[in-house]
């Protein structure tokens, strides 16, 4: 039997002995007045003499992760969710029998306490215990003896114990819920309605991914889970929503990476009379906002580097990205062969049929994307890559639309929106040719948003924002899985 298996046992025989003994090793009727904050916060700063004049009495609870014994007195730190406190029991206080009662606590176990705050000879502020109670019984231990876990395995399987052993994880969590609390005050502050559009699909949309299959048994209809919930907000803005945004979960049937988990958290929202201008300039307000609350400023540290923010970010064209960032031949803007010649010589794998704008869209992706660290919007994409953006007037080979890369990472993506229904079905239907072209039939026709915008949508502009990507910068995290709770794994090896 190995070390765990033996700790286990015995905290298994504790726990039976406490139940024969009448004791319930569970209770729910505890009732904690205060956290280790209000304690802190309030009395941190009193001197031990001032802190003998406070009478009051406090009731707290938590998980203890540290103990230590001193024969006829013994000081615990108790974890809840507002950090941890000191705490010390005294047996000529809380008595002979309840202090032996205490001593068979171990570390993880949660227990309830009422006591006093006073100051220690070496000056920390501790709760002096008058009553105690288990409130819930620990049969494993923690990991590492509280010393941290760092098997990144288990951090992310167990993310329980990750939050446990390493208080930073906590803080990135933290943030990001903090980030979608900012998100929902910034577009109520605007006049926007959020709203929800559904997960299961008839016909997957919105985006070019290879979406989940289910089945809907008493309906015998094959549904997908939603790649992107652009062309149902679409149809709620044709219904009259003319400023609405959803912070939705969407599902991608595709490769994972330390940037793509195949279930993720996006904001969408679209304006009416607005176009892919304003976009910009709101993504802008939107995140310097968040970087400026959460770092003080608007410089973010990033894997070792720093990013400046600071308004007005960088724009550049599309094709001009090609020339001046990725120092590419000017030949591949106007001969299809030579671009995909230049392609295949950097080593990318080109499907049969592959579009021009498609391959340069590859090119991009090579020799662009990931030497954008600062801010930038890349506008102007090819129109053959942006089947639902709206033509440029003056250029109708690309249209008005963007892309946000911040430390060689695609951070959001917003275009003005065709609200040509004819023009529309004609994107659809080259999409859709191209698309069985390559051998990909992961593809599908929407006739049904195609009627809706029939019946007329406002000139309009939307935008996604990946959150989860966005976070991992303001958290400076080197993988996605640690800004999700519980990422996809593959299953473990028995």
């Amino acid at each position: 039997m190995d070390e765990t298996n033996e700790l286990v046992q015995q905290r298994v025989r504790k726990l039976e002995a406490l139940r024969k003994e009448g004791v319930n090793p569970y209770p729910n009727d505890f009732k904690a007045t205060h956290t280790s904050e209000d304690i802190l916060k309030t009395y941190g700063s009193m001197s031990e003499e001032e802190l003998k004049s406070v009478s009051e009495s406090f009731c707290l609870a938590g998980r203890i992760v540290a103990i230590r014994n001193f024969g006829k007195a013994s000081f615990i730190q108790i974890k809840d969710r507002n950090g941890k406190i000191q705490v010390y029991f005294q047996k000529e206080i809380v008595g002979e029998e309840p202090f032996q009662f205490f001593k068979r606590f171990d570390i993880g176990d949660f227990i309830g306490l009422e006591g006093k705050v006073f100051r220690t000879k070496t000056g920390e502020l501790t709760l002096q215990v008058q009553k105690f109670r288990l409130l819930g019984k620990s049969l494993r231990p923690l990991p590492e003896k509280w010393h941290g876990l760092t098997d990144i395995e288990i951090r992310y399987r167990q993310r329980y114990l990750d939050l446990i052993a390493n208080p930073k994880v906590k803080e990135v969590f933290l943030t990001r819920a903090l980030v979608i609390q900012r998100i929902r005050e910034f577009f109520n502050g605007k006049g926007f309605c959020e709203v929800e559009t559904p997960m299961l699909h008839p016909i997957p949309g919105g985006a070019t991914a290879k979406p989940f299959g289910t089945h809907h048994n008493a309906l015998d209809m094959e549904l997908f889970l939603r790649v992107a919930p652009e062309l149902y907000l679409k149809r709620l803005v044709i219904g009259g929503f003319e400023r609405i945004f959803e912070i939705n979960r969407s599902f991608r049937n595709e490769g994972i990476s330390t940037l793509h988990n195949p279930e993720f958290t996006m904001l969408e929202f679209y304006q009416s009379y607005a176009t892919y201008m304003e976009m910009m300039e709101m993504t802008e307000e939107l995140l310097c906002s968040m970087v400026k609350e959460i770092h003080g400023g608007l410089r973010l540290p990033c894997q070792g580097k720093e990013i400046h923010f600071t308004p007005p970010w960088r724009r550049i064209r599309f094709k001009d990205s090609l020339l001046e960032i990725g120092k590419l031949d000017p030949v591949i803007l106007k001969d299809p062969l030579k671009a995909i010649e230049i392609s295949r010589g950097l080593g990318l794998e080109l499907k049969k049929g592959t579009s021009h704008g498609r391959v340069l869209a590859d090119l991009f992706k090579e020799r662009v994307e990931p030497n954008l660290l600062e801010p930038t919007f890349i506008t102007h994409y090819p129109t053959e890559v942006s089947p639902l953006s709206r033509r440029n007037e003056e250029d109708p080979e690309v249209v008005d639309r963007f892309e946000l890369f911040i430390a060689g990472r695609e951070i959001a993506n917003g275009f003005s929106e065709i609200n040509d229904p004819l023009d529309q079905r004609e994107r659809f239907l080259q999409q859709l040719k191209e698309k069985t072209e390559e051998g990909d039939s992961s593809l599908f026709f929407d006739e049904d948003f195609l009627l809706a915008l029939e019946f007329g949508m406002p000139p309009t502009a939307g935008e996604g924002i990946g959150i989860d990507r966005w976070v991992m910068l303001l958290t400076d995290s080197p993988s996605i899985r640690d800004v999700i709770f519980f990422p996809l794994l593959r299953p473990e090896k028995q």
